[in-house]
């Protein structure tokens, strides 16, 4: 398709209404469930809680509100590889509101080559999971599956805005569903693990808060273009702090090691559509956050702060591979693994790096997959034997050949077999930490060659463990524990066709991937290079800059001699001698600072000498 015939069904206009709906769809998609839930409690209908009239209807709504969002995401796609520009557009619409201080936020909306994909991660994981809900689901069915939509708009939300406060609002609007999801529907620990994550989370994001508000001021707006101007134009020091500000609510979320101790607990606790959706989006939060406002709103704070970011990034890939390795419960294995990938992820993004940028970027799409994949896996397994444990697990590829072959699959997606997607992601990763221990394209040094060796050894970790999980529970000696349940004993033995159409397509997109990455990599070239550019032309000033901030000093300092002996000479008594001293101290003032506008304009000194005149 080429993008004439893109521009006659997806125009500049027409992409922000679609970008709108994107949002909205899933809103909808949460009334209509209300109201059908209403609805059935205004009738008399019988059954309890686990008849199926009572879970269909909020299930058909909310898989039926995601596909259509998976169409339309698809058609965002076609148009924004057919002609970027279409989409890259800020479109604004009438929700705003006055914030105070002059400030108003605008519901700014756009998409690039890095968001458009993680919009499409979003629309494909929804629907499967949903899919892979109908089995376990089966109490407050309408209020589980409002949840799930509000939780889907609001990831779409982060991904679509360009308004700094409501990045904000979405970012932090996606703990209340998740929370309930873990508390209401997860395992014995349900509470303990929904309050870990939710106290964990919102602490980091008050610190972020005071960011967002502090650069809206200073900018003036929270439109991200002219925030980006200004935070970018800030010394070296204000920036790491604003940095740190942030930080402190992206790197639990990421999780970054040492925040990451609420995940294995969450993903262990959480309804398996909670655990795909938590490992397959919303750990991308905090990466996206990282990248879109860390990096390219504050340039210099990353550049100064990189080499700290990279050993963090390592030490979270060793430490996370370690500690999937030990693990008996398969899905504590695979939520340890999340910490590891994620750490070559924030490597690729602060290696600061094309290569290593483009791999992060493909890691978070990668990781989403894979990673979701396994956790619907090891959740039809649990649904028909109600164990996660490793030791009363075995032989299954004798029992469901099927879903052990998609298990297998997506191991080796994980574990970064060449010819599948995880491949390629880890593989850019390091060569671009590799290379970026010297300076290149205007970039200076950042992490280099040790930093890539270290975390080479957690490609290796990885093969272990998933191996080890691989070996355990697919092949050896037929091991099954006694089910007494009666929803399990009706599940058959291997996939049932809803568990086909949940592999499937995540299959085809697991090996699609790892032969075929050009349409993502070429679209997110763009953005990489705008943001490193920006990078590099922050490295170019900051010399300049400093230079400029010692002159100014020691301008002030000169000012600040002259203002006190204007003060001296108020004081003094002898009014002719005093003031021919003052004018000679104030032109000799003004004629030794720097010819800065700001310094050289003294209405003060000039009322001052008027005053002191005789």
């Amino acid at each position: 398709m080429d993008a004439t015939l893109a521009t006659t069904w997806m125009t500049s206009a027409t992409a922000g209404w679609a970008m709108l709906a994107l949002i909205g769809l899933p809103l909808l998609g949460v009334a209509l469930i209300a109201l059908a839930s209403i609805g059935r409690e205004r009738s008399d209908l019988p059954g309890g809680e686990d008849a199926a009239s009572g879970r269909r209807v909020p299930f058909a709504i909310a898989l039926a509100t995601s596909l259509v969002v998976l169409l339309l995401t698809a058609a965002l796609v076609a148009a924004h590889l057919c002609d970027p520009k279409t989409l890259s557009g800020s479109h604004e619409f009438a929700v705003c509101w006055f914030v105070g201080g002059g400030l108003y936020s605008s519901l700014s909306l756009s998409v690039d080559g890095i968001s458009v994909w993680l919009i499409a991660l979003t629309a494909v994981l929804m629907p499967l999971a949903l899919m892979g809900s109908w089995h376990s689901i089966r109490r407050q069915c309408g209020v589980y599956y409002g949840l799930m939509m509000l939780l889907h708009a609001a990831m779409l939300g982060v991904f679509l805005v360009r308004d700094l406060l409501w990045f904000y609002i979405f970012f932090e609007f996606t703990l209340i569903p998740l929370f309930f999801l873990i508390s209401l529907w997860g395992g014995s620990q349900r509470r303990r693990a929904a309050y870990k994550f939710f106290v964990y989370t919102l602490a980091g994001s008050m610190l972020t808060l005071a960011g967002v508000l502090y650069l809206g001021v200073k900018a003036g707006s929270f439109d991200f273009r002219l925030v980006r101007l200004t935070a970018s134009s800030l010394p070296l020091r204000e920036q790491v702090i604003l940095f740190l500000a942030f930080f402190a609510g992206f790197a639990i979320k990421v999780p970054l090691f040492p925040f990451h101790t609420w995940l294995p607990l969450a993903h262990t606790e959480a309804p398996t559509a909670g655990s795909v959706i938590l490992a397959g989006v919303l750990l991308k939060l905090g990466t996206y956050g990282f990248l879109r406002i860390g990096i390219d709103f504050m340039p210099a704070a990353a550049l100064a702060v990189a080499p700290w970011m990279g050993g963090l990034a390592v030490a979270g890939i060793l430490y996370g591979a370690l500690g999937a390795w030990v693990q008996s419960d398969v899905k504590k294995l695979v939520a340890y693994s999340s910490i590891s990938h994620l750490g070559f992820c924030m490597l690729g993004l602060f290696a600061l790096r094309p290569e290593a940028l483009t791999g992060g970027i493909l890691v978070m799409v990668n990781h989403g997959l894979s990673t979701g994949a396994l956790f619907l896996v090891i959740g039809m397994i649990y649904e028909r034997y109600h164990t996660r444990q490793m030791s009363e697990l075995g032989g299954l590829a004798r029992r469901m050949p099927v879903i052990s072959f998609f298990l297998v699959l997506f191991a080796l997606s994980s574990l970064g077999m060449p010819g599948l997607n995880g491949f390629v992601s880890e593989f850019l990763v390091l060569l671009g930490t590799f290379v970026s221990g010297r300076p290149a394209g205007g970039l200076p040094a950042t992490l280099g060659i040790g930093f890539a060796a270290v975390a080479a050894l957690g490609v290796i970790l990885s093969a272990v463990y998933l191996l080890h999980m691989v070996r355990q529970v697919v092949f050896g000696q037929l091991k099954e524990p006694e089910v007494h349940d009666e929803p399990s004993a009706r599940l058959p033995a291997d996939a049932t066709g809803r568990e086909w159409a949940i592999m499937l397509p995540l299959g085809v997109l697991v090996v699609l991937l790892g032969v075929w990455p050009m349409p993502i990599t070429q679209s997110i070239r763009g953005p990489v290079d705008e943001i490193l550019s920006n990078v590099a032309a922050t490295q170019k000033t900051q010399p300049a800059e400093r230079a400029a901030a010692g002159a100014q000093k020691a301008g002030d300092e000169e000012i600040s001699n002259c203002e006190l002996k204007i003060e001296n000479c108020r004081l003094g008594e002898d009014g002719p001698v005093a003031s021919a001293n003052l004018r000679f101290e104030i032109f000799n003032c003004q004629f030794s600072i720097p010819p800065r506008p700001a310094v050289a304009a003294t209405p003060r000194a000039s009322r001052i000498r008027e005053d002191c005149a005789p």
